[in-house]
Formats: structure tokens, sequence, C-alpha cells
């Protein structure tokens, strides 16, 4: 589940939230079911805190947002999408270390 820094998005919320935001987005496409997703979790709030206004953060899930999902290709999850300017900068599949998502994000926000 999202935490104060992590935003609850839905197929309703996704474009305005993500598409339409002037911030760089990080969204965590996840399901409640899937252990590497709760495994991910403290990760994706760890960042959320650590980019908190430089970045937004968001979780979709996967099972009540299925248009969300169709439309971004979520085929596995965890997948962490990167959004920028509304764009796909960067898709993590997996799980993935920290250090991957910090990267990606300190590379889009020193621009």
């Amino acid at each position: 589940m999202a935490s104060e820094n992590v935003l609850t998005l839905s197929d309703e919320t996704f474009q305005k939230q993500v598409l339409d935001s002037t911030q760089p987005v990080l969204v965590d496409f996840w399901a409640e079911w899937c252990g590497p997703c709760r495994m991910l979790a403290p990760t994706i709030e760890k960042i959320a805190a650590e980019y908190q206004g430089k970045v937004k953060v968001g979780k979709v899930d996967t099972d009540a947002n299925r248009n969300t999902a169709m439309k971004f290709n979520i085929s596995a999850i965890p997948t962490v999408i990167l959004f920028n300017k509304g764009q796909i900068a960067k898709k993590f599949v997996g799980l993935q270390p920290e250090r991957e998502f910090k990267a990606a994000l300190d590379a889009l926000t020193a621009q």
C-alpha cells in the first residue's frame, strides 16, 4: 500500500497525476499477491521520501487498474516505469536494486 509520499494511482487519475505532470514520475506497477512487489515496496517508499519535491512516486495496483496496466504493456510485475513529460524515460522489469532507480532519477533530475 502507498504511504504519505507515495500516490495511489488508478485508471481514473493516471492521466492527470502522471502523464500531465510537470515533474518526473516513478510508477510502481504491482499487485497484492506478488511477493517480489512486496519486497520492492520499502525501496519505493525510501525513494519517495528521498526525492520528495523533485519526483512524484506512485503505485498502480494492476489487478484493480487493468486499463492502465494494458496501456503500458505490463506483462510481468513488479514493473517500474519512470515517466518524464508524459513519456516513458526508463522501464524496469522485475525486482531491481535501489541504485538502479536512483541512477535513472539522478540522470533525469540533473538535466
